[in-house]
């Protein structure tokens, strides 16, 4: 008899368990399944290593004369291995099997199903299931575990306890070995193919996510990870509307009318689960609910349907649930840029959004909006923001926007669109978020003695800018009241920034609001008499260095990279002189649209071929 093997017999090590003691067998390797091995096993794939051994286990045989084995055939080539997906491979391999007169072995369906279309003689054997059917690390669950994690070489390890008192514990004094840890990984995932429980969510070199009933497993592999490590999380409780504590109107506001909602937390505070309770509500009140998930672990009902990114990609399931048109779709998880637009594309075609996004503090989660979308748009794409803490409902923000004079400044000429951020409960506004001299900035408006909100460090560093461009030296601020600061300079700058008749210290005013006092540093209580060294100073502290940057000029903009700052307020200085305060972007930079009078000043100091640097604001 002779057998001609496919890749996912020899993967299997279904070729060698087949072998018996009687002579004249002939097993003929197919060059391109080497090939496949191969190109399986320098990509990381468990796959590609475990048919190279029962390759091994076949040349052992040979030696032994129990069989003949030759490789015959040929290698694919590079177009072919790419398209193995779509059948090339298999084609090649069972070219080989009618060329020889030979059976086709085979763990593949497909490719049997194939061969016996063509005419080819063809053994189809069942993938390998070594597992009785229950989960391996089961044991490692008690109650209120809600994650194991397992490694090579270390203790079992778990988080366990209620959701406001979660420890992460040493379960086992046993350490687990390399072969342990192989074999549960090899289960698990054995189980989640051949179980309608489970599938494999993704599957790359190194790293295979597997959804088995309610778990959700991650299991790590060498080269991606040092060691092999298994990751399993399920939820430890699942709730209901009812069993949180807040105010009934959230209820009546997601029943009145499709809304946004960015349900936010730190990482293993309920947020998952509250979302799915979010879920069953509208699901119980007559909603159309979808899912959308990578993975799919939300623990919902029949009735709602769990999409995950069809071809990779979440921008493509979008485009197919909004031919099912949900009155509601619950996206777990929002992170990337990418994921911020389809939520805001689905939200703004009229479905209802609830997503779920990490963040230690509510206003976070909206700030996450800003740069993705326009902030015009940001409260039509999200009205309502729930903090969860501890599984508990901690705060819940409605926004609106409003065309105002942002709170602190007065004059009305400063009237903008501002989104209002306030308590949903007692409608108490707790944030402002408005452009400001071309950033996108964000104020709390809950003050606190003795600190400088938000709105006073932007007034300072506007103030400053101001005098700046006039004074020739050092320059303070002092603000005395809502509308009202002192500003320090050097003597000999005073006539400069006062003006002919006081002109020039009038227009400053004007473009402000505020009624500013010109002083000389020796007036000031702060300094000691001596000159100060920057915005707000008293000459004591020196400022800070600051990390030197190499401003891009293109042909629209003027990019500093911020990599590794996404998210803080700096100040832009050139050979320590100050030029702006700006926010650093998502993308890990600051851009200043050529033209505008910050790039001008910019621009002109690149060529002067100032140090330009930039300081925590």
């Amino acid at each position: 008899m002779t057998l001609v093997p496919d890749t996912s017999a020899v993967i299997d090590g279904r070729v060698s368990e087949r072998i018996d003691d009687s002579d004249g067998q002939t097993v003929l390797i197919p060059e391109a399944v080497v090939g496949e091995l191969e190109s399986q096993a320098n990509a990381g794939y468990d796959s590609g290593w475990s048919g190279l051994e029962e390759l091994q286990r076949l040349a052992a045989l040979a030696d032994a004369g129990t069989i003949e084995l030759r490789y015959v055939g040929r290698r694919a080539s590079e177009g072919e291995q790419a398209a193995a997906s779509e059948g090339e491979v298999d084609a090649i391999i069972r070219d080989v099997a009618a060329d020889n007169d030979a059976t086709l072995l085979s763990s593949d369906i497909v490719q049997s199903e194939v061969a016996k279309a063509k005419g080819i003689d063809v053994t189809y054997v069942e993938p390998e299931i070594d597992s009785d059917g229950e989960l391996p690390i089961v044991e490692f669950f008690g109650d209120e575990t809600m994650s194991v994690h397992l490694k090579t070489g270390t203790k079992p390890k778990a988080k366990r306890g209620a959701l406001d008192g979660m420890s992460y514990k040493t379960i086992d004094e046993t350490v687990s070995t390399e072969a342990q840890m192989d074999e549960w990984a090899d289960e698990i995932e054995s189980l989640a193919r051949s179980s309608s429980d489970g599938f494999v969510e993704l599957s790359e070199p190194g790293m295979t996510i597997i959804q088995y009933e309610d778990y959700r497993i991650a299991v790590a592999r060498p080269p991606f990870s040092d060691g092999i490590e298994i990751t399993a999380v399920r939820p430890i409780a699942k709730t209901t509307l009812d069993d949180y504590v807040f105010d009934d109107r959230l209820r009546e506001r997601l029943l009145e009318q499709e809304r946004g909602v960015l349900i936010s937390g730190s990482p293993g505070a309920g947020k998952s689960t509250f979302a799915q309770a979010v879920a069953e509500f509208l699901t119980d009140n007559d909603y159309a609910v979808k899912t959308m998930e990578k993975p799919r672990d939300l623990q919902v009902g029949d009735d709602i349907t769990q999409y995950t990114a069809l071809g990779g990609d979440m921008a493509t399931t979008a485009d197919s649930l909004l031919l099912v048109r949900p009155d509601y779709t619950i996206y777990d998880e929002v992170r990337k840029t990418e994921d911020f637009d389809v939520f805001a594309d689905m939200r703004l075609a009229g479905v209802g959004m609830v997503g779920v996004v990490h963040a230690t503090r509510a206003i976070d989660a909206l700030q996450r909006l800003v740069g993705r979308v326009e902030l015009g748009m940001i409260p039509q794409v999200v009205d309502t923001v729930v903090y969860i803490e501890a599984g508990e409902v901690h705060t819940v923000y409605d926004v609106t926007t409003e065309v105002k004079v942002p709170e602190g400044l007065t004059a009305e000429d400063l009237a903008r669109p501002v989104i209002q951020v306030a308590d949903f409960e007692t409608g108490t506004p707790a944030y402002e978020i408005y452009t400001f001299n071309r950033q996108v900035i964000t104020v709390p408006l809950d003050d606190e003695a003795g600190s400088d909100t938000g709105v006073d460090r932007i007034a300072k560093q506007e103030i400053e800018r101001e005098i700046r461009s006039v004074a020739r030296g050092h320059v303070s601020v002092e603000l005395t009241g809502q509308n009202n600061a002192i500003v320090y300079v050097e003597e000999s700058d005073i006539s400069y920034v006062i003006g002919k008749g006081g002109g020039r210290i009038s227009d400053i005013e004007d473009r402000l609001g505020i009624d500013i006092d010109v002083r000389t540093h020796e007036d000031n209580p702060d300094a000691g008499g001596a000159a100060t060294n920057g915005s707000g100073g008293g000459g004591v502290e020196a400022e800070p260095a600051g990390e030197i940057v190499q401003p891009e000029i293109t042909a629209r903009h003027v990019v500093i990279r911020m990599d590794g700052h996404v998210g803080e307020t700096v100040e832009v200085r050139a050979d320590d002189e100050y030029l702006f305060t700006a926010t650093v972007s998502s993308g890990g930079d600051i851009q200043i649209s050529r033209g505008s009078a910050i790039a001008e000043e910019l621009e002109d100091a690149i060529d002067r071929k100032q140090q330009i640097t930039v300081i925590p604001a």
